[in-house]
């Protein structure tokens, strides 16, 4: 459903692009200053490419602009190229045009396959990292880059505490959390408490860090570089940053989706994402992505469609061209009380009333992607939680399998009372996934099939073979025929025809079937043949 215009829209998309604005302002301040490039890099790179993304990509409420991990990325990359500035802006290029690239051939969809324990995982990390991370501003102390930082600095923090901006953030804490539904849907409680914090501390004569000088003026155009010494590693900086913003985007987009039960273009969304990126390339902008904390502070504060965006980018556009002054007394300790609201909003409360009752497996993928995110890295831990989570569901898989070995003529299982193993035919039953974590199992039944004269692999309840299923039957047929026993095999017609695509020399058509009765009576027939007279 597209952005409709209506009063409660329209407002709801100015509040909250307002909101994100104040908020992504010194983030992208200080974002610039870490990434080496300077403050106002990270300023043009919020206004560029959170216009492009807001106008071009898929999910509408999204702000885009400067990330934690893309900004570490590409500090490395400014490092990686000598501190030039005009390469490091070819690499971001690249990046841009491999997500246009990856948005053409369709890839953005493989996100949907991101198992839900990781994306909660994910979400609630991401909510506690704010949290952590305004613990000092809150506090009136110098704010600190990582989470674990924020806590093992937390007793000096406390040491140091600014009264005054402790106050600010308390009643800042107490609007955010305690105005009224019927107030905020006016005018958002994050605008009220921004406004009227600041307007306290000012005509207090407050003594408390502020947001403080902002770069002005339009960006001068850079031409980005590009060398044949240098070509190999623009091209690997770049695909970084296209994997690391396509990533982080499109895990924004899950969780926007997630508050408003709605669901994004994730290609649509890769392509603005790479729109955006380029044309930061070409003001000497920060690339960026998808912010998470942004998108949600515009969500809580109204915003529902692109015009939040568009607001927020002109917002920071228009602070850059003139209107700095009116916000460079914003306290810091404002902007940490309305993200830690934020931070305590945004942990998946669904998944964290169900951790005794949920499967266990579930619990340990979100709680691995929870630490992970939160210490390590948010990047490292979606990718852990995805490979956990295909790990567990292989393992389900694997005891789906059976696998079963009995006399043609008997319904017990070869070994119990009256089964023979001398002769005659022999079934082995395969139930379930039959894929390369179950081959093993079929191998392993190899020894109770041997002393008979032909076997009958019954594959009628397999559901699906993959290739290495297919070479491991095909090497039990030839390792039983160099012991002349013959072997049938009864597949599904799907799975028949799979294996007819694929000629594989061992497993011609002449010995597989569509039912067990028919290869039973063949498999019959060869067991009852006359033994061959022995020579001499």
């Amino acid at each position: 459903m597209e952005y409709s215009f209506g009063k409660a829209g329209l407002r709801g998309d100015l509040f909250g692009g307002l909101t994100a604005g104040v908020v992504a302002l010194p983030l992208a301040l200080a974002f610039g200053v870490a990434s080496g490039a300077g403050a106002a890099a990270g300023l043009y790179g919020a206004i560029a490419l959170g216009l492009l993304a807001a106008l071009l990509g898929g999910t509408r409420m999204q702000i885009s602009g400067p990330t934690g991990p893309m900004t570490v990325v590409f500090a490395s990359t400014l490092v990686a190229v000598g501190g030039n500035l005009a390469l490091a802006m070819a690499a971001v290029l690249v990046g841009g045009l491999c997500q246009i690239l990856l948005g053409m051939v369709k890839a953005g969809g493989l996100v949907r396959f991101i198992p839900y324990p990781v994306v909660s995982g994910f979400m609630s990390g991401i909510g506690i990292i704010i949290i952590l991370l305004q613990i000092a501003p809150l506090l009136g102390a110098p704010p600190l880059s990582a989470p674990l930082k924020a806590l093992l600095a937390l007793p000096a923090t406390l040491a140091a505490i600014n009264g005054q901006a402790f106050l600010l953030a308390f009643l800042t804490l107490v609007i955010v959390f305690r105005t009224p539904m019927r107030v905020s849907r006016i005018v958002p409680a994050p605008l009220v408490a921004l406004i009227a914090m600041t307007v306290l501390s000012v005509y207090a004569g407050f003594d408390v860090p502020v947001i403080g000088a902002i770069p002005m003026g339009v960006p001068e155009f850079v031409l980005p570089q590009f060398s044949i010494e240098t070509w190999t590693t623009v091209l690997v900086l770049g695909f970084t940053l296209a994997m690391l913003g396509s990533i982080d985007s499109l895990l924004t987009s899950l969780v926007a989706d997630s508050i408003t039960r709605t669901r994004h273009d994730s290609n649509r969304e890769l392509i603005g994402q790479g729109v955006g990126n380029m044309l930061c390339a070409f003001v000497g902008g920060l690339p960026g992505a998808g912010a998470t904390m942004r998108t949600v502070v515009n969500i809580k504060a109204g915003g529902s469609g692109r015009l939040s965006g568009v607001t927020h980018a002109l917002f920071l556009l228009a602070l850059l061209l003139g209107a700095a002054p009116l916000a460079t007394q914003i306290p810091l300790a404002v902007l940490a009380g309305i993200l830690i609201k934020v931070g305590m909003d945004i942990l998946d409360y669904r998944m964290l009333k169900l951790i005794r009752t949920a499967p266990r497996t579930d619990v340990a993928v979100m709680a691995t992607v929870f630490g992970l995110t939160v210490f390590v890295d948010l990047i490292v831990a979606v990718g852990a939680g995805v490979v956990l989570s295909m790990g567990l569901i292989i393992h389900q898989l694997i005891g789906q399998s059976s696998f079963k070995v009995w006399p043609a003529d008997e319904d017990a299982p070869a070994g119990t009372p009256g089964s023979t193993m001398r002769g005659g035919v022999r079934v082995l039953e395969v139930g379930g996934p039959f894929f390369f974590g179950s081959t093993s199992r079929l191998i392993d039944r190899v020894d109770q099939v041997l002393g008979t004269r032909a076997v009958v692999f019954d594959c009628s309840r397999v559901p699906f073979m993959d290739l290495s299923a297919v070479f491991t039957l095909e090497e039990m047929v030839e390792g039983l025929k160099a012991q002349d026993i013959a072997a049938f095999v009864v597949v599904p017609p799907p799975i028949r025809s799979q294996l007819a695509a694929l000629r594989a020399p061992s497993l011609p058509e002449s010995i597989l079937y569509d039912d067990y009765a028919t290869a039973k009576a063949a498999a019959r027939l060869v067991a009852d043949a006359p033994l061959p007279a022995a020579s001499g």
